[in-house]
C-alpha cells in the first residue's frame, strides 16, 4: 500500500503561478509513474500530467507550456508548477502513481487532492 501527501494548493490570481507537491511511501518510487490529474465541480476527473520513471512526460494540451511536471526520487515526490494560471484551471489536484510498472503487483495509488482555486 503506498500512501500519498498533496501539498501547496490555495488561492491564486489569474495569470500567477503556484508549486504543488506529493509525498510517496514507498521508497521503491523510482519504479512508478506518477502523475497529477484534476476534476472540476460537475466536470469528470482528467489527466493534467505525468511522468514515467525514465522521466518522459505528457501533458494535456489545456496545459501544455504552461505547467510542468518533475520528480525527485530521492525525496519521494512528484512537482507540479503551475505558470500562468486561469480561472478554468480552478479544480482538486490529485496526485498518482502507478507501479510498480510491469509487475505483477503493479496497482494505482491515488491521493486525498488538493483545492487550487484561480480567481482575482
Amino acid at each position: 500500500q503506498v500512501q500519498l501527501v498533496e501539498s501547496g494548493g490555495g488561492l491564486v490570481q489569474p495569470g500567477g503561478s503556484m508549486v504543488i507537491s506529493c509525498a510517496a511511501s514507498t521508497s521503491a518510487i523510482s519504479f512508478y509513474t506518477m502523475g497529477w490529474y484534476r476534476q472540476a465541480p460537475g466536470k469528470q476527473r482528467e489527466l493534467v500530467a505525468r511522468i514515467t520513471s525514465r522521466e518522459s512526460t505528457n501533458y494535456a494540451d489545456s496545459v501544455r507550456h504552461r505547467f510542468t511536471i518533475s520528480r525527485d526520487n530521492a525525496k519521494r515526490s512528484v512537482y507540479l508548477q503551475m505558470t500562468n494560471m486561469k480561472p478554468e484551471d480552478t479544480a482538486v489536484y490529485y496526485c498518482n502513481v502507478v507501479g510498480p510498472v510491469g509487475w505483477a503487483n503493479e496497482r494505482s495509488y491515488w491521493g486525498t487532492g488538493t483545492l487550487v482555486t484561480v480567481s482575482p
